[in-house]
């Protein structure tokens, strides 16, 4: 229940951030284009995109509540770290265009309307720490969809102030070069949220160890069950953004009785479940005739060996 309060709660915050930011958006890259301003139109670029990964973020939680079926076992919740994938590329993107643009502008910096764009940033960051409030009041932390959502907002935000910054300089020293720099700035700290996110992102799409797990910890907790001699064959991995998977062998006594095999797993997956990991699937085995046949296995059994035939 927990989680899907959380769920519900994540996707109400993007929904809404992603009306703000969509009609603030059209307002902004209308004053961009009319004062002249690439630090007001980079802005405005970055919250289309902003848009854009948050429509993507509802559709992604959206997706995430379909049930599993015969085709996709697991369901739909991998829709969201594909989503975190995709705003972080976008982050990455956007940052280097307005690098480029900025380039061409220190070069020939243009005549900027600096009260106009001083007016429009002003509102913008108004706006900007609205939206971030939103966002904050979800699961930043854990939900990696939310949290790319997040840093897209937060890039906004700077943008905004690196805006008013700008309009200030160019009011009162006629420092045309402020707007250019002010955008390759944000840039740049938009360029490494994007990288965090999609290094992030590809973590969990490579079946990584959760970053929140400690798998030595998770190697004792199990071995200190009473009835288990050891385990190997281990794999900790996260299907979406706050929930892990685990699965392993585990050597027992094979005169176990199938109430005490029971008893043995419910202890387990009980010890689990405080560790952060809510699936758990483990192969019991008997200590005689351990199984050997799996890669983690022989990996274990022949450190040396690079070429293993299954």
């Amino acid at each position: 229940m927990g989680h899907d309060h959380t769920h519900g709660a994540n996707k109400k915050a993007l929904t809404i951030s992603f009306i703000i930011t969509f009609a603030y958006m059209i307002i902004e890259a209308t004053g961009g284009f009319l004062t002249n301003s690439l630090a007001l139109l980079s802005d405005a670029g970055h919250m289309l995109s902003d848009a854009i990964s948050l429509g993507v973020g509802v559709l992604a939680f959206v997706m995430g509540e379909k049930v599993a079926n015969y085709s996709k076992t697991y369901g739909y919740k991998r829709f969201e770290i594909l989503a975190a994938l995709f705003n972080g590329v976008t982050l990455i993107l956007i940052s280097l265009y307005i690098i480029y643009e900025a380039y061409h502008r220190f070069t020939d910096p243009p005549e900027v309307a600096s009260t106009g764009m001083l007016i429009i940033a002003c509102i913008g960051l108004v706006v900007n720490i609205v939206i971030a409030w939103i966002l904050m009041r979800g699961d930043t932390k854990e939900n990696l969809n939310l949290r790319a959502a997040f840093l897209h907002v937060l890039g906004d935000l700077l943008g905004s102030i690196g805006a008013i910054v700008a309009a200030l300089l160019i009011m009162f020293f006629n420092w045309g070069w402020a707007d250019p720099l002010a955008s390759v700035i944000v840039s740049i700290l938009i360029l490494i949220s994007g990288f965090r996110v999609a290094k992030d992102a590809v973590h969990v799409l490579m079946e990584g160890t959760p970053k929140n797990i400690e798998l030595d910890d998770i190697i004792r907790t199990i071995e200190k069950v009473s009835g288990i001699d050891s385990i190997h064959d281990l794999h900790v991995w996260s299907i979406t953004s706050g929930q892990n998977a685990l699965s392993c062998h585990a050597v027992v006594d094979g005169k176990l009785t199938i109430q005490e095999s029971q008893n043995l797993l419910r202890s387990v997956e009980s010890k689990l479940e405080h560790k952060g990991i809510g699936h758990v699937t483990i192969q019991l085995e008997n200590k005689e005739h351990p199984h050997e046949d799996s890669l983690m296995c022989q990996q274990e059994q022949e450190p040396q060996e690079h070429d293993h035939n299954h």
